[in-house]
């Protein structure tokens, strides 16, 4: 196929990309895959060598990519990244809230205030600041996406993680209040809502943390969370990264408002 036709094809042609949590896993996938479909992508994270790494991968493809180091539950790193991505690109027509920590694997007495806090700045909060500072630019242009990386725990009952799944249903309840506000101007916001991903660090955390607690091994934790997925495997982050690019493309023109489950089947809602 000539390169012209394959530029046609693109389903993010010209279109600018922020990509948070973007130095491994789900984000990774997202940031790679975005960059092949002709979008410019800013990824960040905290760890800069990461990120750097990330970004040098999509431009030894012939993409565009930028890094940048950042804490994303801070304002003034948020500030940061939505600042590197209108110098070097020009705006923002996608963002991505896939950045996110675990937290503690424990019972709701025995966690911290601190460490909750820490667990809804990292996953909810981090969202909030990063909209905020996209918004008034896809309004002035009347065009724009957002999607937040969410999960089952949001819509299932799962013990040991509260922090965690109180913070990815705000995320749920944030995509609808952001999809509402915007969507007669051209807005759309939407969530995936992930099963199992064992490429992940934090599945893989999960997994020992759990082992653990229970005196199993993490791959008997894996088998009995896959035995109530109707696909009966996990997911992938390609997989992932197929639906993000999916609902940030005009192939989802329509859709707004929506959690989508990427999870094999494991729930029904």
């Amino acid at each position: 196929m000539a390169s012209g036709e394959r530029e046609k094809e693109m389903q993010l042609k010209e279109q600018r990309a922020i990509v948070t949590g973007g130095g491994r896993g789900i984000g990774r996938a997202i940031a790679l895959r975005f960059a092949r479909e002709g979008a410019a992508v800013v990824v960040t994270a905290r760890t800069a060598a990461e990120v750097d790494g990330v970004a040098e991968e999509i431009r030894a493809a012939g993409g565009r990519a930028a890094s940048v180091a950042a804490d994303v539950s801070q304002a003034a790193d948020c500030e940061k990244v939505y600042r590197a991505a209108t110098e070097k690109f020009g705006g923002v027509d996608i963002l991505v809230n896939n950045a996110g920590v675990l937290g503690p694997v424990l019972p709701v007495q025995e966690i911290s205030p601190e460490e909750w806090d820490a667990v809804l700045a990292a996953n909810l909060k981090s969202a909030y600041l990063l909209s905020r500072l996209v918004l008034p630019g896809m309004l002035e242009r009347g065009r724009g996406a957002i999607l937040n990386i969410s999960s089952v725990s949001a819509k299932m009952a799962f013990g040991l993680n509260s922090a965690y799944a109180a913070s990815k249903a705000g995320l749920l309840a944030l995509t609808r209040a952001l999809a509402a506000e915007n969507g007669r101007k051209g807005i759309r916001v939407n969530a995936l809502c992930t099963g199992p991903v064992p490429e992940t660090r934090m599945s893989q955390e999960l997994g020992a943390s759990l082992a653990a607690r229970f005196g199993r091994t993490p791959a008997e934790i894996l088998d009995g969370a896959v035995k109530g997925i109707l696909q009966g495997r996990p997911q992938t982050v390609d997989e992932v990264a197929a639906a993000a690019l999916f609902l940030c493309s005009e192939q989802a023109s329509a859709i707004t408002g929506q959690a989508v489950n990427v999870d094999g089947g494991m729930t029904f809602f």
